[in-house]
């Protein structure tokens, strides 16, 4: 069940995180919930992890199944991904919400689109990850292999 979790929430999370970041008005509506989605789908994944290596152990272990050491391998992957856009997403819900350097227009411009700029590359990347996982997991469960 924790997998359902990782794989509805994370690319959830992901949306939250562009709409926060390009849209004042969404940003408007969502407020904290941004950041809080990020780091609540951010901590399903250890335990989902740990999960995962268990019931691998129960069935022979990767060793067998070239397939599910490669899904091990990807799962390993998605929290560096994710705990950037939990970052991120702080660091956006922060940014707007005191505006720290609005005396400041080009510093504020420039952290603005760096800020952006990462929410968007981050977004991509973990639904990316998020994705090439599910298949990797499907594509053991399905083979035969083991």
């Amino acid at each position: 069940m924790l997998v359902h979790a990782v794989v509805v929430l994370v690319p959830l999370a992901a949306l939250a995180v562009v709409l926060h970041a390009t849209w004042p008005a969404a940003r408007a509506r969502l407020g904290m919930v941004t950041p809080v989605l990020a780091v609540v789908a951010t901590a399903f994944i250890p335990p989902t992890t740990a999960a995962g290596e268990s019931l691998a152990a129960k069935v022979g272990g990767t060793a067998r199944n070239p397939l599910l050491a490669r899904h091990e391998q990807l799962g390993e992957q998605l929290l560096p991904w994710a705990l950037g856009l939990s970052v991120v997403a702080i660091a956006l819900w922060v940014w707007f919400r005191f505006d720290p350097l609005a005396d400041r227009p080009t510093m504020h411009r420039a952290v603005s689109i760096t800020l952006r700029m990462a929410a968007l590359a981050l977004a991509v990347g973990v639904v990316v990850m998020v994705i090439r996982v599910g298949d990797a997991g499907a594509r053991a469960t399905w083979s035969g292999i083991g």
